[in-house]
């Protein structure tokens, strides 16, 4: 493995680490650049809890170690207390079945009152 492979891996770790709900994506919430980007968007949206996210057509060595690291071949790719959900399909089958809405609120937190 080369230096900026193990780099690349120590970040996606460390981003797994950091944040309770990832979602990586092609594009950002307010432009996603495929259809099920903006699908994982629409749901987390829904459910209304903060999460972070990586543009992984950004930064190309991420979108071609992760997939190694997750054992997952295709983005998005959500993340919840450092483990993979999956993708678009199983994110809206837990979305329609009250699954994912639980997991994420039990990880992230509500947004502050005003």
């Amino acid at each position: 493995m080369t230096e900026q492979a193990r780099d690349t891996e120590a970040l996606i770790r460390d981003q797994i680490e950091k944040h309770a709900v990832l979602l990586y994506m092609k594009g950002t919430p307010q432009f996603p650049q495929c259809g099920f980007s903006a699908r994982a968007v629409e749901i987390l949206s829904q459910i209304g809890r903060p999460f972070a996210y990586v543009n992984i057509l950004e930064n190309q060595d991420i979108r071609a170690t992760l997939p190694a690291i997750a054992n997952w071949p295709t983005f998005p790719q959500l993340w919840v207390n450092k483990e993979l959900i999956g993708g678009s399909d199983i994110m809206m089958e837990m979305f329609q079945n009250g699954e994912l809405r639980t997991l994420v609120e039990e990880h992230s937190p509500a947004p502050e009152e005003n």
